[in-house]
């Protein structure tokens, strides 16, 4: 079931500017979080250097230093501002209530890097992790599938189980180009999605007020 919602409404379910989960998530693993380091510590370094100089423009090169410095901070930040931005830019938007019609794991390549064996030879090192695949349904039939990084928590979901999530379309018949947000299985009450796009306590209660039964 589809139940459409003005766009009033989205700046409540899906903030301009990132929230807290969103940060974390665009802060990234360890080796992101590495290289930000790195750019900001190279940047901010090389723009010290040259507002020392004392020539004319050094205010300017003391505020990017700045600027650099933070970029740990402010670059997760708009990170996840512009997924925000990617979601809020739909025309329509509908809450769709349905349910699990099929559960699989996939296998993904999160990296991977060339390696010598012991006779010399390049190969290639690949880092995978396990992806789990659910295919999403309603009284209408199929609408899409909706894939995240697999944890021990998500043994918890069944085929049957209860799914609901914000749907986006530039059509208003939602029957083509269409996107679909993290997704809330009310049964289990557990939140599933690569990217939190959702306010979720904020969704959770417009699925209380649109379906009645929580």
């Amino acid at each position: 079931m589809l139940i459409p919602i003005n766009s009033n409404q989205i700046s409540k379910l899906i903030p301009a500017v990132g929230t807290g989960s969103q940060f974390k998530y665009t802060l990234g693993n360890p080796r992101k979080i590495l290289q930000r380091v790195i750019i900001s510590s190279i940047g901010g370094f090389i723009s010290l250097v040259i507002s020392s100089t004392g020539d004319q423009t050094n205010n300017f090169w003391l505020l990017l230093c700045v600027a650099f410095f933070l970029y740990i901070i402010w670059g997760p930040i708009l990170e996840s501002s512009r997924k925000n931005l990617q979601i809020r830019k739909y025309k329509f938007y509908s809450i769709f209530d349905g349910y699990v019609s099929d559960i699989y794991k996939t296998e993904k390549i999160e990296r991977s890097r060339e390696q010598s064996n012991r006779q010399g030879r390049l190969e290639v090192i690949e880092n995978k992790r396990t992806w789990l695949v659910l295919e999403l349904e309603d009284e209408d039939g199929y609408l899409g599938k909706l894939s995240f990084p697999m944890e021990n928590k998500h043994s918890q979901i069944r085929v049957g189980s209860s799914i609901r999530c914000l749907l986006t379309s530039n059509n208003r018949n939602f029957d083509r180009d269409l996107y679909l947000t993290d997704a809330w299985l009310p049964e289990i009450n557990l939140w599933v999605g690569e990217y939190p796009y959702l306010l979720r306590p904020a969704f959770e209660e417009i699925c209380y007020i649109y379906l009645k039964d929580g």
